[in-house]
């Protein structure tokens, strides 16, 4: 029922597959995979896998698991689902791979709008829903392939992008990976799966992303500061609306006009064009196809208004640069006040980020926070969102999304901006907050 193991069902299903599989309860997710032709059992039983000729499972799932076990005493092989994935690219001639520790999704969705536009049928797995593709699936022809690539648990290493993008490299995911040199280890092993003929698109203007790409054998760079090969020009703002000519080293490409807010939106752009010039896509459609991108789920989703007037938008941000990023394209769309409702997504990055995220979260009027979002974790470093909030001026913590909603929709009126941010279920409030 996750993201990508669901997405990975309905490729196969549609390449006429027999699909089994398990999941812990029914969703929509799984019903419509029922509809495709998908067997589900809603528990995890070793007979499950009974018949099967491979068993491709989630990073949840491990090898004290009934059915991995099971599998393993009848010799059906298992396989972990980024490994399928990677295994499915080999089909497609172009497959552009999206890294970094965020702009991920955004930028791959960009890149889906720019291939449409361009005719080339792409294949996209995206980690959030987009409406032009009505999913994260869009099954298209063989010859490319637009991909989220996540370095989580090296995931990432399993794909076999022929174009990699490398938008970003900043401290993350602690709990996996030692620290920044372990993180920019994992993305050079990560540039190096890509083929004598393909490309790796790498930011010029981030010193650990240059790192990053420093053995790679083919690098095309993007950035806004002169060295970059594909950079940004004659750039104006619109209440935080960008427009620019993008030049391929010193040549013109295309004038864009964005129609997401925010400078980190025109660098996720002109990575896009990066790959779309390799790709040879004209200017004029992978202009077209970024002019007309409004976004995806929770990337400054706009959900609606309170019964006071304040504008609600949700964004997935739970990085303190995802969370610098998306504040400062809300200061310059001209609100009288921010609120930011934050819900930190697990506790050992909390804890390794807590002075950082500290620091975002006083930028805005006011901040408030719920409880930390455990996703695969425990607590066992004795850390709490009430330590966040005794370092950030002004913010106040609550324990329950109704609390938040109350209070907020009580605080914020006409003219102001709620920004529910976080990578967990604090979207939840949005539902409390906006006026149906």
């Amino acid at each position: 029922g996750g993201v990508s193991m669901s997405a990975l069902a309905e490729l196969l299903l549609s390449h006429g597959v027999p699909v089994t599989g398990s999941d812990r309860q029914e969703s929509e997710v799984t019903i419509q995979l029922e509809k495709a032709g998908a067997h589900i059992t809603y528990a995890h039983l070793p007979e499950n896998v009974n018949g099967a000729g491979l068993v491709i499972r989630t990073a949840a799932v491990h090898d004290d698991n009934l059915e991995v076990i099971r599998a393993r005493e009848i010799g059906i092989p298992v396989i972990e689902r980024a490994e399928a994935w990677g295994s499915l690219m080999t089909d497609y001639r172009d497959v552009v791979c999206f890294s970094g520790t965020h702009g991920k999704t955004t930028s791959t969705s960009m890149m889906t709008m720019i291939t449409m536009h361009a005719g080339l049928d792409p294949t996209v797995m995206v980690g959030s829903h987009l409406p032009v593709i009505n999913g994260t699936l869009r099954i298209g022809a063989h010859n490319c392939f637009v991909a989220e690539a996540c370095e989580y648990c090296n995931s990432f290493l399993s794909f076999r992008p022929t174009v990699a993008v490398v938008l970003n490299v900043e401290e993350d995911h602690l709990d996996f990976f030692h620290d920044i040199d372990d993180i920019i280890s994992s993305f050079r092993k990560f540039c190096a799966l890509v083929p004598e003929n393909g490309m790796v698109v790498a930011n010029a203007d981030d010193p650990n992303t240059v790192r990053s790409v420093r053995n790679a054998q083919r690098v095309v760079t993007f950035g806004l500061s002169e060295r970059a090969d594909v950079r940004a020009v004659d750039i104006s703002s619109q209440n935080g609306f960008y427009k620019f000519t993008v030049l391929v080293r010193d040549q013109f490409y295309a004038d864009v006009q964005l129609s997401v807010p925010g400078r980190h939106n025109m660098l996720n752009a002109l990575a896009c064009c990066a790959a779309a010039d390799f790709l040879g896509i004209p200017g004029d459609a992978a202009a077209d196809g970024l002019n007309c991108f409004t976004g995806s789920s929770r990337r400054f989703q706009v959900m609606g208004r309170t019964e006071k007037g304040a504008l609600v938008v949700d964004d997935y941000a739970h990085h303190p640069s995802e969370m610098r990023a998306t504040l400062d394209a809300a200061r310059q769309m001209g609100f009288r006040r921010i609120f930011c409702a934050f819900q930190p997504h697990t506790y050992t990055r909390t804890k390794a980020l807590l002075k950082d995220f500290a620091r975002e979260l006083s930028t805005c009027d006011q901040a408030v926070l719920a409880p930390i979002f455990a996703a695969r974790e425990k607590n066992t470093i004795g850390i709490h969102s009430e330590d966040l909030a005794a370092l950030v001026p002004r913010a106040v913590t609550f324990q329950k999304f109704a609390d938040i909603a109350e209070y907020l929709g009580r605080r914020a009126g006409e003219g102001d901006l709620i920004l529910t941010m976080g990578a967990g279920n604090i979207n939840t409030v949005c539902d409390l907050l906006v006026q149906h």
